[in-house]
């Protein structure tokens, strides 16, 4: 699976850092970073849910 970010929507609000933040960090500059593109699928659930609680609905997963 693959986690893909529109950054022209995304706001940095840092919901889905707290989620997986093995995946995701807001740093100092108030960017999001993808840390993980291709995280293992362990991670699903969490990210599933950070899809979900994504105030701008900017993340989406892409299996494959």
């Amino acid at each position: 699976m693959k986690v893909v970010v529109d950054y022209d929507v995304c706001e940095s609000n840092a919901v889905c850092m707290a989620i997986a933040p093995t995946v995701f960090e807001v740093r100092d500059d108030d960017f999001l970073y993808v840390l993980d593109e291709n995280p293992g699928e362990e991670l699903r659930d969490k990210l599933e849910e950070a899809v979900r609680r994504c105030p701008k609905q900017a993340i989406s997963l892409v299996d494959g």
